[in-house]
Parts: structure tokens; sequence; C-alpha cells
């Protein structure tokens, strides 16, 4: 199966056998990878039509809002909580952040840049919200309504205590280093504990 290169980044960190929840798991596509390690895989998805494709390739998925629901999970239920893609689209960021740390051992968080170097032309030469490779729908069709940076990220992840344990940082398919990252990756992916 061919991963987006944040999943991809993810499933080769998750340890065979742990336990896994995956919040806003949208086709399953990291569920899947991670089930091939043996892990005990579950995911919590808003949208129905995901959820139902999930359930029907025989994978554990709920339906829910992880901005309220997260709260309904033990703390420490699993070895890690994954939030990919979805960051951004949640109501309150910090509060996310918290519930990942509480119901995970360890977190990993991907998200689009919004400092990214074509994010920041289009604004600056187009005078308007871009629509890049990264983001690619208009704003009035996009469900992100908190724009998160590289820079944003690590500073939220030091100010809720968080240990940043692995960074990856994606332009386009391609993995590069994490020198200049809030100004040239597309994608981040962090690993907190």
């Amino acid at each position: 199966m061919n991963l987006r290169p944040d999943l991809a980044a993810i499933a080769g960190q998750v340890a065979p056998g742990s336990r896994v929840l995956d919040i806003g798991c949208g086709d399953g596509a990291l569920m899947l990878a991670l089930r091939d390690k043996q892990c005990d895989v579950r995911g919590i998805e808003i949208d129905g039509a995901c959820v139902e494709r999930c359930v029907a390739r025989g994978l554990s998925v709920v339906q829910g809002d992880a901005d309220r629901d997260l709260a309904d999970y033990p703390d420490a239920s699993f070895d890690y909580a994954v939030l990919s893609q979805t960051l951004q689209t949640a109501a309150r960021p910090d509060r996310m952040l918290e519930q990942l740390l509480r119901v995970g051992t360890r977190a990993f968080v991907s998200f689009p840049n919004f400092a990214h170097w074509r994010t920041r032309a289009a604004l600056m030469f187009g005078g308007r919200m871009p629509v890049t490779r990264a983001l690619p729908v208009t704003w009035y069709e996009t469900a992100n309504i908190h724009h998160v940076t590289v820079a944003d990220f690590r500073d939220l992840a030091w100010a809720k205590g968080a240990q940043i344990k692995g960074e990856w940082f994606f332009s386009g398919e391609r993995p590069i280093g994490d020198a200049g990252a809030n100004l040239r990756a597309e994608f981040a992916v962090f690993e907190l504990a």
C-alpha cells in the first residue's frame, strides 16, 4: 500500500504489537498499515462515509468528534495517539493536544505548514488565501480553521510540557531536513511524549 508521506513516517515509528488510536482516521490507510504490523489499532472519524468505508474494510472505527469525544477515553489507554492532518481542524488545538498526550503514552501529530514559502508567496503576490498542492481547496471549502506553522507547533508543544521525540518534514512527497523547515516544509510530523 502506498501511504501518504506523513502516514508512512508514523507507521515506520510505531512498534509492532502497539495499541494505537488514530484520530481523524479518514479512509483507514494508516490503520491498515499498522494492522499489518499486528498492532491493536482503533479509529475515530467524524465523517460517516469514511467510517462506513473503514468498517467495510474490517477496521475498528467509531464515528465521533474528537473535539469532545477524546475526553471519554481513559488515561494512557494507548501506546500511541495519532492525529494526522487534523489538528488544524480542531476547535481548540491546544486542548486537543492535551487529550492526545493524556490518552496516548506517545503522540504523533502531522499538519500542513501554513508558513511554507508557496503559501507566503500566494498571500504576498496574489493577495488571496492560497490554493497549493498542500492546501488544495479554496478558503471557503477548507476544514482548516486554525493555521499552524512548524514554529507555532513547537511553541505549543513546549507550552504543554510535551517533549518532541522526533520531527519529519516533507516538500510534496519528498522528505527534507529540518534546516529552515518553517519555510521549506509543506507538511510536518512530530512525535511527542
